[in-house]
């Protein structure tokens, strides 16, 4: 089972590059990614949001970022496990630190929005509580590629 630190000066290419493989291969990189990927002060560190990562025997293996949206809600991004490893509980790690994670951060929910293809990241979701919503409560997306948003209640 990998475990999960916080974020280090120096993860930023292990960061964006395990995050461009899963976009790169399924959708295609949009601004909003290339805003999240290459400049994490803004995009996530000034906001008072956290990066997770998981590691495996010291080598990076997964991410996730926790991005404060509105009062008490905050959005679960970027979560990430290496191609060749997943299937070996780092989604689950990187879940199970995001949700405590949002907690300490004072969050009473967490947003994703995602993409129906993503078959085993819906799965993931629903196991850890999150449910879809209906498109009639969904925040704006910049992502062309967003066709689900789930909301989970802490």
């Amino acid at each position: 089972m990998p475990s999960v630190r916080d974020f280090r000066p120096g993860d930023e290419a292990a960061f964006r590059d395990l995050n461009l493989a899963w976009i790169e291969k399924y959708f295609g990189i949009e601004a909003e990614d290339r805003a999240q990927l290459e400049r994490l002060d803004d995009s996530v560190f000034a906001k008072c949001g956290r990066v997770l990562l998981a590691e495996d025997k010291g080598e990076v293996v997964g991410t996730v970022a926790l991005i404060p949206m509105d009062e008490g809600c905050v959005e679960l991004a970027k979560m990430s496990a290496r191609e060749d490893l997943r299937g070996h509980g780092i989604g689950s790690a990187l879940m199970d630190a995001a949700i405590a994670a949002a907690g300490e951060m004072g969050a009473d929910r967490i947003w994703i929005e995602t993409n129906d293809t993503l078959s085993a990241a819906l799965s993931l979701y629903r196991s850890a509580g999150f449910e879809v919503l209906d498109r009639q409560d969904w925040h704006a997306t910049p992502y062309s590629r967003c066709n689900v948003q789930m909301l989970k209640r802490l």
